[in-house]
């Protein structure tokens, strides 16, 4: 589907290289949870709570009324990158830095240095941008599309 794919955005994502895996990004805690769902046998994780995410207060209780499982098997599996990210014409990528994450810095670094990409930042969101911040994501969704 290359030919059909005009624009992508990264919002406050990882930006793997190939061969790499979501485990290989991920938080001391989410890496415990993750093991131990995968000694169980269960293929899913308990979602990290809104708060972990600083999404604002008056909203936490419906975010985590909508958390569900995360997958084991999407962060144990390497990445297969085929260089078809690099052909997309319009590429984004938006950082919330009030959610530390170094992987999300860096990649947000990556793309400010790369000319092939336009970068946003915000301070008024947590990592749950379509929360904290929607008409700000919304304008800017708007305007790279």
């Amino acid at each position: 589907m290359p030919d059909r794919i005009s624009s992508i955005v990264w919002l406050d994502a990882f930006k793997p290289e190939n061969g790499q895996r979501g485990f290989d990004f991920a938080s001391e805690f989410s890496r415990k949870a993750l093991l131990t769902a995968v000694e169980k046998g269960e293929p899913g994780r308990p979602a990290p709570k809104a708060e972990a995410f600083h999404v604002n207060e008056k909203d936490r209780a419906w975010v985590d009324s909508k958390l569900t499982a995360q997958p084991n098997g999407v962060a144990l599996q390497p990445i297969r990158l085929t260089g078809a990210r690099e052909k997309v014409a319009k590429k984004t990528y938006i950082r919330a830095p009030n959610y530390p994450q170094p992987a999300f810095d860096q990649a947000f670094a990556e793309c400010k240095a790369d000319k092939s990409w336009r970068t946003f930042e915000t301070t008024a969101a947590g990592h749950d941008v379509m929360v904290d911040a929607p008409d700000w994501l919304a304008e800017v969704l708007v305007e790279v599309s």
